[in-house]
């Protein structure tokens, strides 16, 4: 049987290939140990002088199996967990991922990850800690979270809240989708290479050949970044850090892109944009990225076992009636205490740390 990750080496290469097309290459515990496992091996190995993150092919050649890099993380076992065992096997996801997450973050070879195709949730995870990441025609990035009552983990509110002209708030909130020329404009992407270059980056940098320039030599142009046109609506709009205020600036503002991107924020969780506007501007105070794990680990196990996150699940992914009944229903109604409890530390034999 084909695992979900293939571990492998390829010259001076050691490349992990996510392999569960018919699930978008979404992540689970043993993926996550698996490739925890060979970055280990791997650090203190001369012989592997880079690691490269992507995703297999299916070997049917079906392009429908080859559409994402990885569509994020566990959604059943983090709902089974929350359903039937008081969110403790979610937790344990949690704390081996951002396990993960910091280890890439602070790898000391090079890592390029390929996000050729979609990359969401615990992909952004897995390919923003790299030191080189890669765009394609293909890829559509995104954290939407608060769609299902959750907030935009694994690091998300490290890199968002380091975004320019509070894009990070905006994506968010909202769950917009980036794509590759989005991603490089915004510099979630460092390079944008042409589907005919993957392969050859790949066999270069297999071969030794420094990745930076590798991916430099192999660099394509692409078209306009759709999102840079509004700029200035975003800087705007969502400045605030407190929810209320970000929607009635939207709601103040007659415009096409005001009046669509608040009748998306009406489909999502109050209490998590609230959540999430905290943790980002919280983020920004942090010392380090260890920091902002420990703290994205007690919010973790908090929200998967209130009420949004099961409904926010049945509603997209099971019933698929998109109607969910989100509790508190408006921003109004997101209480302070409770919204610092979230963030309250946990006790210290249960907070998360680093490997």
């Amino acid at each position: 049987m084909t695992p979900d990750v293939i571990v492998r080496r390829d010259g001076a290469a050691g490349i992990l290939s996510l392999n569960r097309p018919r699930a978008i290459h979404a992540l689970t515990l043993p993926m996550v140990r698996a490739m925890t496992d060979a970055l280990l091996a791997w650090q203190d190995d001369p012989a592997i002088t880079a690691v490269i993150i992507d995703h297999a092919v299916a070997p049917d050649g079906d392009p429908k199996l080859s559409r994402g890099f990885c569509a994020g993380g566990d959604i059943a076992l983090l709902r089974g967990s929350a359903l039937e065992d008081g969110g403790a096997a979610g937790r344990d996801f949690f704390f081996h991922e951002y396990r993960l997450n910091h280890l890439l973050f602070t790898y000391a070879k090079p890592v390029v990850a390929f996000m050729d195709g979609i990359t969401m949730g615990g992909g952004v995870g897995i390919s923003q800690p790299a030191r080189w990441r890669v765009a394609t025609a293909k890829t559509r990035l995104a954290m939407p979270e608060t769609g299902i009552g959750l907030f935009p983990d694994v690091g998300g509110g490290w890199y968002l809240s380091r975004l320019e002209g509070r894009l990070g708030q905006y994506l968010a909130l909202t769950g917009a989708r980036l794509d590759g020329a989005e991603c490089l404009w915004a510099g979630l992407a460092t390079h944008y290479l042409d589907d005919s270059a993957l392969a050859k980056a790949k066999a270069q940098i297999a071969a030794g050949e420094s990745v930076g320039a590798a991916l430099d030599a192999l660099s394509a142009t692409p078209g306009p970044a759709p999102i840079a046109a509004h700029a200035d609506d975003i800087a705007r709009h969502f400045i605030h850090d407190n929810l209320a205020e970000t929607l009635a600036s939207l709601a103040r503002d007659p415009g096409s892109f005001a009046q669509a991107t608040l009748a998306t924020l009406a489909t999502r969780s109050p209490f998590s944009c609230a959540v999430s506007l905290l943790q980002l501007a919280t983020s920004l105070a942090l010392p380090d990225f260890a920091a902002n794990m420990a703290m994205e680990y007690r919010i973790g196990g908090r929200m998967i076992v209130r009420p949004d996150f099961a409904e926010g699940v049945r509603a997209v992914i099971v019933d698929k009636d998109n109607a969910p009944r989100w509790n508190p229903a408006s921003a109004a109604d997101v209480a302070p205490a409770e919204l610092d409890a979230i963030f309250a530390p946990l006790p210290h034999q249960e907070e998360w740390t680093p490997l």
